[in-house]
């Protein structure tokens, strides 16, 4: 494979006050000040020839850095920082369509089929038919098994990973109401429990315990239909955040998946057992719901896949080393020209070791799609990433997406703002291909050693007029406190409220910003966020 350009520029960033003298030209390599500085390095390898080491060992670099500097609190600059951001210019929209129509079409989908799925218990109930507590009950159970079958099939909708729904949608929106939604599918299926075993503990005068055990033994279906709801009840209890941070996340994923038997087995009560299916328009209605749920899961979990990795077929073409406990991955394949995925997207990779095969982790694009090579870029946070360091050359890979809507086409404004933090910089520095000038990058890191395609954010900068911003230290160092504060974040990029926001990194960082950037009017409609949960 051609060693691509940029991968021969790496570095690992020194730790000698906030990065001193790096205008300094004549300054020795600054990863070693007992190596040969640039202009030596030239005479020795030429202009375009590097010395490249094994993996995990640092490259010598240029000290050319024009439009990235570490911003530092300054007690004497209006701003508050020593950094300068660059001269606002005239706003204007930019050519492209917004996503604002896709999401509102979206919602007044669903809300038409919820009034339709509430319509079959209305057109099958007599005038009158509610007379009493049991037949309140009864009614009431009937309306909630109704709502919660319907928000089933949506959420196993949102499940199945449609290339349509992720671009018509986005990912950002599709986790949102994935969790709102699930929350009320557990609190709407167990309504319709109570309310049908109370109401018809009325109606025969005994106790509820016995008339539940009479439900479930006599009732058609009912032992399946059990069996779906404790699974939804598992399900939903071991994605409480506080559970979930501590299972493996494949365990997790697996456990989630079983969200599928959950239709298969309550499908049939939901036909033999539901009092308001037997209408002409309900025998349509409700299996079309089904079918569409299914189509779109096995369209999207079998043949999609299927597709994208028989005609592209990905292998590793080469590790390297980034800096402290990164590394990228330099991915192969046939036809990459091809390949519908843009920068700042990711994708779900699964690497065909014999310790791996088995596990599949969305990881972004760290640099932008071209026909020879992608490029994904690694951040060690356990045994499984701390073995994908150690694959050889020829390792074939099994992918799914591309996913997300994180990207340069999204924009709403002409001008752009870039946030990343840790890792988040991979779809960033992807990102910054495609962005347009005047484009400010800030990058937050705790140590020197963590940032990584310091060179390449530089070059891009310079070769798209666009501007790179360092905020390194602890989070109560006055920098990083600094940041996420509307004086110090307006003092970095005054005209903030005018640009497109995408931001991605560690959830904190994330929060703070979104609340900073609220405080200063910025409108939803200009926040991309990254979701990898999903």
């Amino acid at each position: 494979m051609t060693i691509p350009a940029f991968r021969d520029q790496r570095e690992v960033p020194d730790d000698d006050g906030y990065f001193a003298g790096l205008r300094d030209d004549a300054r020795p390599s600054w990863d070693n000040p007992s190596m040969p500085s640039w202009p030596q390095q030239q005479q020795q390898y030429g202009p375009q020839e590097y010395a490249q080491p094994q993996y995990g060992q640092p490259y010598n670099q240029p000290d050319n850095y024009r439009r990235g500097e570490v911003a530092e609190v300054s007690m004497t600059d209006a701003s508050g920082w020593k950094a300068g951001t660059g001269v606002p210019i005239q706003d204007e929209r930019p050519p492209g369509e917004s996503t604002s129509g896709n999401r509102l079409f979206t919602v007044m989908l669903f809300f038409s089929g919820l009034g339709t799925s509430i319509a079959l218990w209305l057109f099958n109930t007599q005038p009158g038919a509610i007379s009493n507590t049991a037949t309140a009950m009864i009614a009431a159970g009937r309306v909630t098994g109704l709502i919660g079958g319907y928000l089933l099939f949506i959420q196993l909708l949102m499940m199945s990973r449609v290339s349509w729904l992720e671009e018509w949608v986005g990912s950002r929106d599709l986790l949102r109401w994935h969790r709102w939604l699930g929350t009320s599918l557990l609190t709407f299926v167990v309504a319709h429990i109570v309310f049908i075993v109370y109401g018809y503990a009325l109606t025969a005068g005994t106790g509820v315990v016995e008339q539940g055990w009479t439900v479930i033994t006599t009732f058609p279906d009912m032992i399946s239909a059990t069996i779906a709801t404790g699974l939804l009840v598992f399900i939903s209890l071991i994605s409480i955040r506080a559970i979930r941070s501590v299972l493996n996340y494949e365990l997790w994923h697996l456990i989630h998946l079983t969200a599928y038997g959950v239709l298969l087995l309550g499908y049939g009560h939901q036909i033999a057992a539901g009092a308001d299916m037997n209408g002409r328009f309900a025998s349509i209605f409700w299996p079309a719901l089904g079918c569409i749920t299914i189509a779109a899961l096995f369209w999207g979990r079998v043949v999609e896949p299927l597709w994208l990795n028989s005609r592209h077929r990905f292998t590793v073409a080469e590790v390297v080393g980034e800096g402290a406990n990164t590394f990228s991955i330099y991915i192969e394949g046939k036809r990459l020209e091809k390949l519908p995925v843009q920068a700042g997207q990711f994708m779900r990779w699964r690497f065909l070791t014999a310790n791996g095969w088995w596990q599949s982790h969305p990881f972004s694009l760290s640099a932008a799609p071209n026909p020879k090579w992608l490029r994904l870029t690694v951040t060690i946070a356990g045994g499984h990433t701390r073995k994908l360091a150690t694959m050889r050359p020829g390792t074939p890979i099994w992918a799914e997406g591309p996913f997300g809507t994180f990207t340069a086409g999204r924009r709403t404004r002409r001008r752009a703002l870039l946030i990343a933090g840790g890792s988040g910089i991979a779809p960033i520095r992807a990102l910054l291909e495609d962005m347009p000038a005047d484009t400010i990058v800030i990058y937050r890191a705790s140590r020197p050693d963590e940032l990584v395609f310091r060179t390449e954010l530089e070059e891009l900068a310079e070769e798209r007029d666009a501007w790179v911003r360092y905020i390194v230290g602890g989070r109560n160092d006055p920098g990083p406190r600094r940041l996420f504060t509307p004086d110090g974040l307006r003092g970095l990029v005054p005209d903030v409220n005018r640009r497109d926001v995408y931001l991605c990194g560690p959830p904190g960082l994330v929060n703070a910003a979104v609340e900073t950037l609220k405080e200063l009017d910025v409108p939803d409609s200009q926040l991309h966020q990254d979701p990898f949960e999903f």
